[in-house]
């Protein structure tokens, strides 16, 4: 058995040997654990530190594609290189390399194919009220999309059996964490979360919450974007729902001879709702099959053993 440990990269030439000191070289239940470094579009040398690392695979963009395109390079890598599975970690080294073990349990134990860290994100003290309020209203959101347990979404510290990897796509730049977990948990694929321990001092900011309402507004139509993609039934139960409830309620106001002045706004406002979903909602509904089946969206990457 092949353990595969990726690494996504952009500009970590200073975080990645302290990630790369913590991670393991041998893993209970696998023969062979090697570390796949993905370096999209890096400036300083994050390339040149994992060799130095002596790192087993790297894989580099030639020009910056996007954390979530970063992150499915890897998977593709990783496959062709014979993993049996993948486990992928931050380079900024957020997460305890030590609780890799723990995060493949389930799948050693073939109850899970696709396995999420969770953190402990509710305990840091100094977690502003804002983000730690989006944050859990983003893990419902996405639980109920996904019908899943993760009560940590964005969480990146993940495990996944060759088979799942496999599946697996992103159709987007900005982050693979609420998409995978949204098409898996509609896929039939057995998800499980894992609690794993993060490391207390942060070697730099996050890139991708650099502003709250920016992550929030992005993430908000990734999730939507992906029902839409692996759930349209579900997409449409959310989004069309309250435009036609609207139309119902103009019809009753109509029907009672009461205001029927706003009954002819709510009416026209809902039509305009509707027509505006199934507009968009039509490509994925008539060509699902194309779209859920993804695809390398770009090239410029090369790759040394």
């Amino acid at each position: 058995m092949k353990l595969v440990i990726q690494i996504p990269c952009y500009n970590e030439a200073k975080t990645l040997p302290v990630t790369l000191a913590a991670l393991p070289r041998r893993v209970d239940g696998f023969d062979v654990v090697e570390w796949l470094v993905i370096d999209d579009g890096s400036s300083d040398g994050t390339a040149d530190v994992a060799r130095s690392w002596h790192v087993d695979h790297i894989v580099q963009h030639g020009f910056n594609r996007g954390l979530a395109q970063a992150f499915m390079t890897g998977i593709r890598t990783a496959l062709d290189r014979g993993a049996d599975v993948i486990v992928n970690t931050d380079a900024d080294n957020q997460y305890n390399a030590d609780d890799i073990p723990q995060l493949l349990e389930p799948i050693r134990a073939g109850r899970a194919g696709f396995v999420v860290g969770i953190r402990p994100v509710y305990e840091a003290s100094d977690m502003p009220w804002l983000i730690r309020v989006m944050h859990k209203v983003g893990s419902l959101v996405v639980m109920k999309a996904s019908g899943t347990a993760i009560t940590d979404p964005p969480s990146g510290f993940r495990a996944f059996t060759r088979d799942v990897a496999g599946r697996l796509q992103v159709h987007n730049r900005y982050t693979y964490t609420l998409e995978t977990i949204i098409q898996a948990g509609n896929s039939g694929i057995a998800v499980e979360p894992v609690a794993i321990r993060i490391n207390g001092k942060k070697l730099r900011p996050s890139r991708l919450m650099s502003s709250p309402y920016s992550y929030v507004a992005k993430s908000a139509v990734i999730i939507l974007r992906s029902l839409l993609v692996y759930n349209p039934r579900r997409f449409l139960a959310w989004v069309a729902m309250p435009p036609v409830l609207a139309l119902v309620l103009a019809g009753v106001l109509w029907f009672i001879d009461c205001c029927r002045l706003s009954a002819l706004v709510v009416l026209g406002c809902s039509a305009l709702a509707l027509f505006c979903t199934l507009l968009i909602a039509y490509p994925v509904l008539v060509c699902r099959g194309a779209y859920a089946g993804g695809g390398d969206p770009g090239g410029g990457a090369s790759g040394t053993a």
